[in-house]
């Protein structure tokens, strides 16, 4: 399977208006944000052999990404 970044517009390509309005219009989503793709860089480095770590690690990063992905797309959804 060929590794992929997974940003959120790619995630949610509905809501990819919705999703820059809110990055430049509400800072705790854009901090949000920032964090969702600054995890999503870190784990693609690890998948792809550019940072050897433990797989305890990225399975803690992976979590925190999911997290991040729900949290932002509740956001989302509250502001339609």
């Amino acid at each position: 399977m060929p590794l992929t970044h997974h940003p959120l517009v790619q995630e949610f390509p509905e809501y990819k208006d919705q999703i820059h309005t809110l990055k430049t219009s509400n800072n705790f989503f854009h901090h949000l944000m920032e964090r969702y793709e600054q995890i999503d860089k870190q784990i693609y480095r690890i998948e792809s052999g550019e940072e050897p770590t433990s797989d305890e690690y990225v399975n803690r990063l992976g979590k925190e990404r999911l997290q991040l992905k729900d949290e932002l797309y509740q956001i989302i959804i509250k502001n339609k």
